[in-house]
């Protein structure tokens, strides 16, 4: 686990521009230093460049330095140049996407195990969307969209000790509800939503900022 929080964003376009921009100035706060340089880590969408740039755009005007891809897509991944980008970044921001693309593709390259070892030796990690989903806990997936018994939990990273969903509260949170009906009795997940966050602490504390988050058991909205 990161000595310092981790950031899990909802994303999504329920925020306005000024509520976000206090939202990725969380992230950048986070990161411990003045303009931080930023490992950009978009394996959910495929290191798409497009989406790198939309992101990019409102993290340096919250202050951030440099924000360098992680490269793991792709046929032949420089596996030793994204650890070096990553190495000398001072923090980490893992974007949308899809989650169970991200996971898979972090798994295959080996790269899972270097992003948990560098939040466990202190790197601040940050996500938003897919992102917020993949430094979580786990999530769910369906082999047929159309049978709910078909429906298993894969893990995720883990950086940050909870289960959580984005900008789902349309559905009220039915994805998160049902990965939840899942695990052991009583466990709880957060719907992070559009323009909201929260800030996970190292002993597993939980604050909220921006829009408030739903906290979810089961098909039971918990108090």
């Amino acid at each position: 686990m990161s000595a310092r929080p981790v950031i899990l964003l909802g994303g999504g376009p329920g925020a306005d521009r000024r509520a976000a921009k206090l939202l990725w100035r969380r992230v950048v706060q986070a990161a411990g230093k003045d303009h931080p340089t930023f490992a950009y880590v978009g394996c959910a969408s495929g290191d798409s460049p497009e989406f790198r740039a939309y992101f990019e755009e409102p993290l340096k005007q919250a202050g951030a330095g440099k924000v360098k891809p992680v490269l793991l897509c792709g046929r032949k991944p420089d596996l030793a140049a994204a650890r070096a980008v990553v190495d000398e970044a001072d923090a980490v921001f893992v974007s949308g996407g899809d989650v169970e693309r991200g996971i898979s593709v972090l798994e295959k390259s080996g790269f899972a195990e270097t992003l948990k070892k560098l939040a466990a030796e202190g790197k601040p990690f940050s996500g938003l969307s897919a992102g917020s989903l993949m430094l979580a806990r786990a999530w769910v997936r369906w082999r047929d969209p159309e049978d709910d018994s078909t429906a298993e939990i894969f893990p995720c990273l883990g950086i940050a000790p909870v289960y959580c969903d984005a900008h789902d509260e349309e559905s009220g949170w039915s994805e998160l509800k049902f990965l939840l009906k899942l695990l052991p009795h009583g466990s709880t997940g957060w719907g992070i939503p559009s323009g909201g966050g929260l800030a996970v602490h190292p002993g597993g504390e939980v604050e909220w900022f921006g829009a408030e988050p739903a906290l979810c058991r089961g098909d039971i909205m918990a108090p």
